[in-house]
């Protein structure tokens, strides 16, 4: 993308996805990796982002108090140090816009950017302070604004607990602009992360102005994996300062420069993957559908549900991945069916290569297939297509062979017409030249699937004919003709034979088609099961440590009350990855 495009509108009608926009994340078959920046409007937050996309200029910075970014912009460039991902940055409009008058607006937008972003950045100005801190109340709203799990799981498992929350929600900076102070506590200098958690340290007690206090910082604690901080001096002299855009990094003051690179480093190095309920990663495409589906949800009026989301984007996906397999596996049989007729052991074996292709990429595209639906339903679209073309090559075998033996018969049909075979010795003439024609017909190489069927029927459909010639042969006797209907009759038998060996042997290739089939679909689904079990594991540690460097922060400020509560969730957490671990050596 050559520069940011509108991905949601929020123009008087409320919040609304543009097609265009979506279309661009659709052929996004990479994963993203997602940064998002919200923060009160004209506190320089596009600038941030246009260094993320390593340009001069991009999102839109204003020069006076309006702001410039309505609704929610996106910049997709390739993610300057992991290859084979796309770094996709949003910028969103500026929080507490006076000429908007709508809180619950700016809190959706606010919970938009946390759902669909993997790191947050909160951008303010001057200081973290509890002024800072309390306009930051949208995070105290989030469980307002956001489920985890739908209304009937909730009713079976009880309410949500804040903490819970951490597992999916992305990882956090506070970018601190225009910072001019010391950062000093208590005599002693310390790093910007440092200057983070004492702004967000805890009050002791229960009292209502304690609760208050801690309310916001105790959610930011909650919610988000993972808090860093930077802290930005001004980037050159305030008179320069609306023209930042259009600034040479010469012109800029190096300790702005410094902060800004290692800021954007760190984007670059820590940020996660955009990752769903059950630690799935998520390509562009994939991204698409959840800006919809939350969009969609918040203008339907219903609150957005993490779990509802994950299970419509599967649909969508899932749905996608059985056309995809499909669509390979009818492409190529298709290409096979223009040689029809073919043996049956060349389809069985293309088969069971394609269908091994067919369920790989199905499940390459697949995204948490419950019950096995989508990939079943893929099996049974391979099964009834395969069953056609071999319909189809039978059809067509039968057409070839009879031609074949209405050809290789021609010269008999006129001995017939002409009499050839109507006199003393005229019988063993037709046959011998019967079991020429069989015999040339049974060289033929492309008979297909029904070469030994058509002939016994052939041959039936002929006995009359032979029996007739018999009969009128006046040299033999009628001992020899006796013996020769025997031996016609138990010639016919012995094709009938063999074609009943060549249709029971299609029978038990198709049972051994489907047996085949099915231990190559199982195998995969184990590899995906273990795959996004690992993933849910991995989604749990990245909690636990986060709730285990809570607990002992807690412990070590004497806040107690909030250290057991930790606890419990630790405790809880832990016999959660008990259970997968346990998933992991089932058979």
């Amino acid at each position: 993308m050559p520069a940011p495009v509108c991905l949601i509108e929020n123009e008087g009608e409320g919040l609304r996805t543009v097609e265009s926009a979506l279309d661009i994340l659709r052929r996004i078959k990479q994963p993203v990796v997602v940064v998002a920046v919200v923060g009160l409007y004209r506190t320089g937050k596009s600038y941030l982002m246009n260094r993320l996309a390593g340009q001069q200029s991009g999102f839109a910075l204003g020069r006076t108090i309006e702001t410039k970014t309505k609704g929610i912009w996106m910049w997709c460039v390739p993610h300057p140090s992991k290859q084979g991902h796309t770094l996709l940055l949003l910028d969103t409009e500026g929080l507490g816009d006076v000429n908007k008058g709508d809180s619950k607006n700016d809190a959706w937008i606010f919970c938009l950017a946390v759902l669909l972003s993997s790191t947050l950045v909160y951008n303010s100005r001057g200081t973290i302070d509890n002024d800072a801190v309390e306009k930051l109340h949208y995070v105290t709203e989030i469980t307002d604004h956001v489920q985890i799990k739908s209304a009937c799981a909730r009713d079976e498992y009880g309410d949500e607990e804040d903490c819970k929350f951490v597992r999916f929600f992305p990882d956090f900076i506070w970018a601190v602009r225009d910072f001019t102070l010391e950062r000093n506590i208590e005599g002693r200098d310390v790093n910007e992360d440092e200057y983070l958690d004492y702004a967000l340290q805890l009050k002791k007690g229960q009292s209502t102005k304690v609760l208050t206090y801690n309310q916001p910082r105790q959610c930011i604690r909650n919610f988000f994996p993972t808090r860093k901080c930077f802290t930005f001096p001004f980037p050159t002299l305030m008179k320069k300062m609306t023209n930042l855009d259009s600034m040479a990094e010469a012109d800029l003051l190096p300790e702005f420069l410094d902060v800004a690179e290692r800021f954007c480093s760190n984007v670059f190095e820590v940020s996660r993957v955009k990752t769903v309920q059950g630690g799935q990663e998520v390509t562009g495409s994939q991204f698409s559908h959840l800006v919809k589906i939350y969009v969609d949800t918040i203008n339907s009026g219903s609150i957005p549900c993490l779990e509802n989301a994950v299970v419509a984007m599967a649909d969508i996906e899932n749905q996608l991945a059985v056309d995809a397999g499909f669509q390979l596996y009818e492409q190529a049989m298709g290409n096979l069916s223009k040689t029809f007729p073919t043996d049956l052991e060349t389809v069985s074996a293309e088969h069971l290569r394609l269908n091994g292709l067919a369920m790989q990429e199905f499940h390459k595209n697949s995204f948490k297939d419950e019950g096995e639906k989508y990939m079943r339903q893929l099996e049974e679209k391979v099964s009834q297509l395969y069953k056609q073309l071999n319909t189809l090559n039978k059809e067509a075998s039968e057409e070839l062979c009879r031609k074949v033996l209405l050809e290789l018969y021609e010269p008999m049909a006129v001995n017939i017409q002409q009499g050839s075979y109507a006199k003393s010795g005229g019988y063993e003439i037709y046959c011998r030249d019967r079991d020429a024609m069989v015999a040339e017909y049974k060289q033929h190489d492309k008979k297909g699937m029904k070469g030994e069927q058509v002939l016994e029927e052939f041959l039936q459909e002929k006995n009359a004919e032979a029996n007739s010639i018999l009969k009128a042969d006046q040299r033999l006797t009628e001992a020899d003709k006796m013996m020769a209907e025997a031996k016609e009759r138990e010639k016919v038998q012995e094709q009938k034979i063999i074609a009943m060996e060549q249709r029971h042997q299609a029978l038990e290739r198709a049972l051994e088609d489907l047996r085949l089939s099915r231990e190559q679909d199982l195998r995969r689904l184990k590899e995906k099961m273990e795959e996004e079990k690992q993933l849910q594991h991995e989604e749990l540690e990245r909690a636990m440590e986060s709730k285990l460097k809570e607990y002992k922060e807690m412990m070590e400020k004497g806040l107690k009350d909030q250290a057991n509560i930790l606890g419990q969730e630790i405790s809880a957490g832990k016999q959660k990855r008990s259970g997968l671990e346990e998933q992991f050596i089932l058979p």
